[in-house]
């Protein structure tokens, strides 16, 4: 589809405003044209018959002039109207759709592309679209209408000059198409480029602020952010100094009409001198419109593959790989434990497997718990349960069902996630909790605040549960957070849990009550933790060594030991950590 094809996909039911918006503009270039004529018909009559005439016929001209200037006005009015109700609609649109495709996408999205990113792509780009269809789109009839209508007028009246008008134009076309080519179009990918670039290292930066204070860095510790700031500006300048001997001649090209009619009208003014002074005024009156809708088509051109590459990249943006349901999808487990079958996968722009056949089960009810060198594959395993991200080949199964078979609301119904990273969002808590199970009476929310131990965080805060998360209300420690987290979790009351180290930045106070809180969680689930802290996991009922994604050995904690294995090691290690402790201070002579 072509650009405006898109555009009007995109309108719905206001499709017809953009075919009325372009005909009113038509109308609109032609009769702005009616002033110019009205006005040199009266400077006509004024040398043809000078000052002693009736004034009648100058006074009719005068009239219409005003009248077609107001009409011209209004009639422009109405285009931009309606080209502003398309273009809202549009927008509307555009966010609405980029919007419902990135709720549906697998969780592994949003680890390719950070929220920076996705906020520059839908929100600027949705914009651009909305300011080329409300206000450079109107203009599309009027530069094409009113230079063949010029040209027209112009070789009607007399050829010669006309001829002279059209030679500078020529000239400043050529220039034009060299400046709106493809490197005008290279340049335009390379420029929004580099906005998406520096918006996103901006949004990190800001995250990164807290650093940059306790450290004393500066800005240049971001290297990434100060070198996307520094290589959009040499971009730019570079480019702009390539143009600026072209656009240099292109406006003094376009401007020009006098340096060629003035020669020309003295050529030929002995053959009829009253006649092509009347002309030339002609001339002199609608050049100036001629050169002012040329620049238009340049400025229109330039907004046209701005508009294109923003709908592009928000299209290119969506087009990401969601969910696949297969013809089999909709089949709803009734038991709850796992298996994974021969389960390789690679990230998208890896070649090398970070599941490598990996072949294991979980009982129902039972928890297993994932340990190993970092790096070595146990989050990504975890995330292949809800579909963070789909196998390269093998299955995963719950309840003897492939989860791709399982349609994908049932599937997320059926497992809950606690990450490392706690995220509230800026809402009260009840709305935080709720999240878990929208449907949930305040009874329940209340019931799972008590389950995760967050009974005393609440009694602590004037407004309760009703407290907002955020700058206009307060703000929670990380592990106070997390307690929110897991009574979300709680409330969900998912029959599997994926737990990615719940307790990792937690101070001993939290983590205990953490403890309590997983303990009232997983009774009773299907379990699957990553964890790093190797004295959480004593007693699960079974632990995989997971190394370069593979397993590498499983047992219990107790035969894992006997093996003298990987774990062994990883044991020995962490008992060495905990019981180092800070001794006496170095004594320099």
């Amino acid at each position: 589809m072509t650009t405006l094809a898109k555009l009007q996909a995109y309108a719905r039911n206001r499709k017809a405003l953009l075919p009325i918006s372009l005909l009113l503009s038509t109308i609109s270039s032609i009769v702005n044209l009616l002033p110019f004529i009205y006005v040199w018909l009266i400077v006509r009559d004024l040398i043809n018959t000078g000052l002693n005439q009736s004034y009648d016929n100058i006074i009719h001209y005068a009239i219409m002039a005003f009248v077609f200037a107001v009409s011209g006005l209004i009639i422009y009015f109405l285009t931009l109207l309606l080209s502003h109700l398309g273009a809202f609609r549009v927008e509307t649109e555009l966010r609405r759709v980029a919007m419902n495709k990135i709720i549906k996408m697998p969780l592994g999205f949003f680890d390719k592309n950070t929220t920076g990113k996705i906020r520059k792509i839908i929100d600027e780009n949705a914009s651009t679209t909305h300011s080329f269809m409300a206000h450079q789109m109107p203009d599309i009839a009027g530069t094409i209408f009113t230079p063949i209508l010029i040209i027209g007028a112009t070789f009607f009246f007399d050829w010669k000059l006309g001829i002279a008008c059209l030679f500078p134009v020529l000239i400043a076309i050529v220039i034009l198409n060299m400046m709106m080519g493809k490197r005008g179009n290279r340049f335009m990918q390379k420029y929004l480029n580099s906005l998406e670039e520096m918006n996103t290292e901006a949004v990190e930066y800001v995250r990164g602020i807290p650093v940059v204070k306790v450290f004393q860095q500066t800005v240049f510790s971001f290297k990434s952010f100060y070198n996307s700031i520094k290589q959009y500006k040499d971009m730019v300048i570079k480019y702009t100094r390539l143009w600026e001997k072209p656009m240099s001649a292109y406006t003094t090209m376009i401007h020009s009409f006098a340096f060629f009619l003035v020669p020309v009208a003295i050529l030929f003014i002995d053959s009829s001198p009253k006649t092509i002074l009347i002309n030339l005024l002609l001339y002199v009156l609608i050049t100036p419109v001629f050169a002012q809708s040329i620049l238009k088509s340049m400025h229109l051109n330039h907004a046209f593959s701005q508009a294109r590459e923003a709908i592009n990249r928000i299209e290119d943006l969506t087009i990401f790989h969601d969910f696949k349901e297969t013809k089999d999808s909709g089949k709803t487990p009734n038991t709850f434990d796992i298996e994974f079958k021969d389960v390789e996968f690679a990230y998208p722009e890896s070649n090398k497997n970070a599941v490598d056949k990996i072949n294991f089960s979980i009982q129902q009810g039972k928890t297993t718990a994932l340990v190993g060198p970092s790096g070595g594959g146990k989050t990504t395993i975890a995330r292949l349960i809800p579909r963070f991200w789909d196998v390269k080949s093998g299955s995963i199964k719950i309840g003897g069902i492939d989860v791709k078979n399982i349609p994908t609301n049932k599937l997320m119904q059926n497992v809950a996630f606690v990450f490392q990273n706690t995220r509230l969002f800026k809402k009260t808590i009840l709305d935080n909790v709720k999240y878990g199970c929208p449907q949930a009476s305040i009874d329940d929310v209340n019931r799972a605040l008590d389950l995760a131990q967050c009974r005393n965080i609440i009694d602590n805060l004037k407004d309760g549960i009703n407290t907002m998360i955020g700058t206009e209300g307060t703000y929670l420690s990380g592990g106070e957070q997390q307690r929110i987290i897991l009574a979300r979790a709680i409330l969900k009351d998912a029959p599997i849990i994926v737990l990615d180290e719940a307790t990792a930045f937690a101070d001993p106070e939290n983590e205990y009550l953490i403890r309590k809180a997983l303990q009232k969680l997983t009774q009773g689930k299907t379990v699957l933790m990553i964890a790093h802290r190797l004295s959480s996991i004593k007693d699960v009922d079974k632990i995989m060594v997971i190394n370069k994604g593979k397993v590498h050995e499983t047992g219990t904690h107790q035969t894992l030991l006997q093996t003298n294995g990987l774990y062994t090691k990883m044991w020995k290690e962490y008992e060495q950590s905990v019981k180092w402790t800070i001794g006496e201070e170095v004594q320099y002579a």
